[in-house]
């Protein structure tokens, strides 16, 4: 048999893409990460740890190895690098919540068919209701992911060293951003303006990290709610251009460039691809996100968000890697 040709292998592991999601959630929910990382070691160690089966036990760990998530060697089983910095409960970027979440929204997948040919959501999301209990799962979930681009926007910014300044984070969720640069600068307070029930979150992490003194809260939309006027040194709009159409984001845009004092920068989060949309690859698959689940939002180009900061009166816009996040600074 000739074998120098393409094979389906890759074709499908794709179809069956959804057997790793389940198996990383599940894989997460069992906390087997973090029992491997204390030391349970093979799959009759994981299961009396994890209180499953050995049969479960040992599955996951086949489904993980195939990822690439867990080494073994001589019989015994560890994590990667990779998974001992991101799936092992409490660790600074612990993202076993979004793998968690994610494993409870595969069947809504099955709408892309019909989404793609009416060109957006074929009913309401949960995200346009303030007060749905949707937030109290989600917004936890996916606040470690922003930790890395909180860290490279803080550098950027020298936020270390800028002393007594104010920042406005804008549709803040968990208050990531916020504590991470509270804790980076003990001279810093911030606002956050959200919806009541996440404030309610964003306040219980603050609180836990001890900051809570230099924290304030503004509940409402941050479409219509007045953000001031020369009032703070940093904005920060971070993964909400995305669901928003190109003429909401300079609108957005202008009003914090109202917002800030002269010479203040705005921090913009966000999956970006780039002007030939040749890449990266997570941001090109995050737009079918979008497509399910936003009315006008996709994953925009950097020339995008250069256009639109311009109009909204910004005249210095650099682009900083995040991965998988792109990091826009502008003044």
């Amino acid at each position: 048999m000739n074998t120098s040709g393409p094979t389906p292998d890759r074709i499908l592991q794709l179809i069956n893409g959804y057997w790793a999601t389940a198996i990383l959630g599940a894989a997460a929910g069992h906390a087997l990460f973090t029992h491997l990382e204390a030391g349970a070691d093979t799959a009759v160690q994981l299961a009396d740890r994890a209180q499953i089966s050995d049969r479960g036990a040992q599955t996951l760990l086949d489904g993980l190895l195939s990822m690439g998530l867990v080494e073994l060697h001589e019989g015994r089983y560890r994590n990667t690098p990779e998974a001992a910095a991101f799936l092992v409960q409490g660790r600074p970027v612990d993202l076993t919540g979004l793998a968690r979440l994610k494993l409870t929204q595969l069947g809504s997948l099955a709408e892309l068919p019909e989404v793609v040919r009416a060109g957006g959501p074929v009913r309401q999301a949960a995200a346009e209701v303030a007060d749905s209990p949707h937030w109290t799962h989600v917004v936890p979930a996916i606040a470690a992911q922003s930790v890395p681009a909180a860290q490279v926007a803080a550098d950027a910014l020298n936020l270390d060293e800028a002393g007594e300044i104010s920042i406005l984070d804008v549709g803040g969720g968990s208050g990531i951003y916020t504590s991470t640069w509270l804790a980076r600068n003990p001279a810093a307070r911030a606002t956050q303006l959200d919806w009541a029930p996440i404030n309610e979150i964003a306040r219980r992490l603050l609180a836990e990290h001890q900051l809570a003194d230099r924290f304030t809260c503004i509940d409402g939309d941050f479409h219509t709610t007045h953000l001031g006027t020369a009032a703070y040194d940093v904005a920060i709009y971070s993964h909400i251009a995305h669901q928003e159409g190109p003429q909401d984001n300079v609108a957005v845009f202008t009003r914090l460039k109202d917002a800030l004092k002269p010479g203040g920068a705005l921090v913009v989060c966000d999956y970006i691809v780039q002007d030939d949309r040749s890449g990266p690859a997570f941001p090109l698959l995050f737009a079918a996100e979008m497509l399910l689940k936003s009315k006008q939002g996709g994953t925009w180009r950097q020339s995008d968000y250069h256009t639109w900061l311009t109009k909204a009166g910004f005249q210095d816009v650099t682009f900083h890697a995040a991965p998988p996040a792109t990091v826009v600074i502008a003044r």
